[in-house]
């Protein structure tokens, strides 16, 4: 995946906020929270970073082309980066983006929730 489907990919998701931060990184936010972040590494290849359970985090961890995220990680928090752009691993990729997206719409205040119409009880 690159910058661009990475994009693209976390456009698709409701309520979402797109910024340029931290050294030019794509920053995708959901309720003002940070969700997945492509960017941050030095010898400039393509990199991304989303948030994980407590499970996936521990897995991913021992994974290949996957560590825990610079800076968010070794603070305590459940955030791994993939740093392989194997063509394989793009399926995997939108699932762990998916999955931050809502680990993280989760966290937001009920009343947050409800202004930005995610994660509502169907009526």
């Amino acid at each position: 995946m690159n910058y661009d489907e990475f994009n693209t990919y976390c456009r698709s998701f409701p309520a979402t906020t797109y910024v340029v931060q931290w050294g030019n990184s794509h920053v995708w936010k959901v309720g003002g929270k940070v969700f997945a972040i492509g960017g941050w590494t030095k010898d400039k290849t393509p990199a991304f970073t989303f948030k994980t359970s407590e499970q996936n985090y521990g897995f991913l961890s021992e994974s290949e082309g996957y560590r825990p995220a610079p800076y968010l990680a070794n603070r305590g928090m459940k955030w791994i980066q993939q740093i392989s752009s194997n063509p394989e691993l793009d399926e995997q990729l939108t699932y762990y983006l998916s999955e931050s997206y809502r680990l993280v719409s989760l966290g937001l205040t009920k009343i947050k929730q409800k202004e930005l119409n995610l994660n509502q009880p169907d009526s």
